[in-house]
């Protein structure tokens, strides 16, 4: 006699569908949000590692909503509508025979509802951050020994116009292009086409876009790269594979390192804190530099479509969350408007 398939078995088979099927980031999701429903599982005595697929009920999905609560309603509806997909998934397979209308319907009856919430933007303060920062004056370069190596006070004084020069170009590409911290951490010198003013890159959910770069993003990155010429001459590569934005840290040394995500967040939150103090920091990320852009499109344009083109939104309805005016503004429409004289 055949052995019935557990509660875990099936939930593996579902996660390793979704790892073939799913972005790295989605899996991880699912996975997490799986991990969460056998918690629940077992605050209800129920072992999924033995416990038999047929006691898998729609019930069970009314619970993890319940359960759900003390987290934020984000997480509660990416939980849930991950879960919905294993009971579809059980379906599709004949694995288990759910009622999935009765579970779409638990879903919406059950499931916080969320509010939406306007995006912060603190454009000001961004503004501030790159001012700050174009203004910071550059470390001098030394002139190297006879034996063209430097130590001491003179390689330091190098490493620190580097990263200054680094860190402004950086700034002002999230700014300007609206590119993720991940996608701007991860060009290459041969990304851009210095012609054109423009990149190609693989974006969220696989998908080639072409990236926008402004003539001040343009000028602050020939003047790092240039101030790094010597650093990618040494490489032994091809300067095309090189990354755009280096390491320039002990650890790197000589080679030509790309800098991570979280040192992107980390020169960001550095910037920041500079710039505006110690009160400042955490409340400028490097996704607030997307938001800036966002707002920067809209606030010159009008164009919602536009913005979504360029933001790479695809829906819309993301995009219209930006296309909000400043209470300033609508004190300034107010009065023009009513107080006429």
């Amino acid at each position: 006699m055949e052995t019935e398939l557990t509660i875990q078995a099936a939930l593996d088979q579902f996660l390793e569908n979704v790892k073939l099927a799913r972005s790295k980031n989605t899996y991880e999701t699912y996975r997490f949000a799986m991990q969460a429903f056998t918690h629940l599982l077992a605050d209800n005595k129920i072992d999924a590692q033995s416990a038999p697929l047929s006691q898998l009920s729609e019930d069970m999905l009314a619970w993890f909503a319940a359960w759900l609560k003390d987290h934020s309603t984000a997480t509660e509806q990416l939980y849930l509508q991950a879960t919905v997909g294993f009971y579809e998934f059980l379906a599709a397979g004949r694995l288990h025979s759910p009622n999935l209308p009765r579970l779409r319907l638990l879903l919406r009856q059950r499931a916080r509802k969320s509010g939406q919430r306007l995006p912060q933007f603190p454009r000001e303060a961004i503004e501030k951050v790159l001012a700050y920062l174009s203004a910071l004056p550059l470390p001098t370069e030394s002139v190297p020994p006879e034996d063209g190596h430097k130590t001491g006070p003179e390689a330091a004084s190098d490493s620190e116009r580097l990263r200054l020069l680094r860190d402004r170009a950086f700034l002002i590409t999230l700014a300007d292009t609206g590119l993720r911290v991940h996608e701007a951490c991860a060009l290459r010198r041969g990304s851009l086409d210095w012609n054109e003013g423009r990149a190609m890159i693989i974006g969220k959910g696989d998908k080639q876009a072409v990236i926008r770069f402004s003539r001040r993003a343009l000028a602050a990155l020939q003047e790092y790269l240039s101030s790094r010429g010597k650093l990618d001459g040494a490489a032994g590569k091809p300067l095309a594979a090189l990354p755009l934005f280096a390491r320039h840290d002990k650890g790197a040394g000589k080679k030509v390192k790309a800098i991570t995500t979280a040192t992107g967040r980390n020169i960001v939150a550095e910037r920041v804190r500079q710039a505006l103090g110690e009160e400042a920091e955490g409340k400028i990320t490097p996704h607030s530099f997307r938001h800036y852009f966002v707002t920067t499109v809209l606030r010159a344009s009008g164009n919602l479509k536009l913005a979504q083109e360029l933001a790479r939104h695809a829906n819309i309805a993301v995009t219209q969350r930006y296309a909000h005016l400043s209470d300033d503004e609508l004190d300034q429409g107010y009065h023009k408007i009513f107080e006429q004289e």
